[in-house]
């Protein structure tokens, strides 16, 4: 292969996508580098300046005029972060998640109208095809934490949990399927019937598939949230995602004014119990039980988030 080659495969690319043509009305009324900072900003629930130029390898001052016309848009809020006074966190404003949203909606629309003219075993040689230049350009290296994307939920994401935790558990701990009955009602409810400025799913993704998941929804008690279903894939374990989930949440529950932050695990789970005390979680209380064909210890953890630590 040639650098020719190369640039010959962007050229018919970028012809077959369309995005000389129609790049301005994918994404009108913002330019392609502002709505891949809604993007990034948009799976994110907290994301400071300086990570934003990091990831999009954008100048100092034209990432500040981008987040100025948003500002001005009523599409983020910027703000000082409690731990760092150095440093800005910037968050969608809900008028900038619907933006977001309708932006990513409109690319994937564009995407699927692609790939409607593939047939079926094209689309599956198609995706080896990806697969293989991600593998071959990433020259074999292992995954780094900067490759972990935190977004939300997309079609099939749902059932994906559903399965995994089902899977996971029964492989690491021998639970039975009353857990994956507990996961599909947690889930299904969820899908259901939740407040999207109130509840959120986060996914982590790596290489383009899904390799764990957070929810943080509402708890029965007043201004309460409670983090459920966190999950890591053992292969993705040892690049902090874990530790990003619970992080999402903490952030997101604080950002949108919950109080007090709540979950229940089970003594067996000692790598998800130090990612809990490290975010400040403290243990309330302990309960035996009978569950998933096993005699478990249930574990009560509360996080106060009025609690800055300062």
């Amino acid at each position: 292969m040639t650098v020719q080659d190369i640039r010959a495969f962007n050229r018919f690319y970028t012809n077959v996508i369309g995005a000389l043509d129609y790049s301005r009305h994918l994404y009108a009324p913002y330019t392609l580098t502002e709505s891949r900072v809604l993007y990034e900003l948009a799976h994110s629930p907290r994301t400071d300046a300086a990570d934003l130029r990091a990831e999009l390898s954008l100048d100092a001052g034209y990432l500040s005029r981008i987040l100025n016309r948003f500002e001005q848009d009523g599409l983020i809020e910027r703000t000082t972060s409690h731990r760092d006074p150095r440093r800005r966190h910037v968050t969608l404003t809900p008028r900038g998640r619907e933006t977001a949203a309708r932006l990513a909606e409109r690319a994937d629309e564009s995407v699927a109208a692609l790939l409607a003219t593939v047939p079926a075993p094209g689309r599956a040689r198609l995706t080896q095809a990806l697969r293989t230049v991600r593998e071959i350009l990433s020259d074999g290296r292992p995954p780094r934490r900067e490759d972990v994307l935190l977004r939300e939920p997309g079609p099939g994401d749902l059932g994906w949990i559903v399965q995994r935790n089902a899977a996971l558990y029964a492989a690491e701990y021998g639970w039975n399927a009353d857990y994956e009955g507990l996961v599909a009602r947690i889930v299904a409810d969820f899908a259901q019937d939740h407040d999207p400025h109130l509840e959120r799913v986060w996914i982590a993704e790596l290489d383009g598939r899904p390799v764990g998941c957070v929810m943080c929804v509402r708890d029965e008690a007043p201004a309460t949230a409670r983090l459920r279903l966190l999950l890591v894939e053992p292969d993705a374990r040892g690049l902090g995602i874990g530790d990003r989930l619970v992080g999402a949440v903490v952030d997101f529950a604080r950002e949108v004014g919950y109080r007090d932050l709540v979950l229940w695990t089970n003594d067996v789970l000692a790598g998800a119990r130090r990612i809990y005390r490290r975010h400040g979680f403290v243990l309330t209380a302990e309960t035996p039980h009978r569950s998933f064909g096993h005699d478990l210890t249930g574990q009560d953890w509360r996080l106060d988030l009025q609690d800055t630590g300062e």
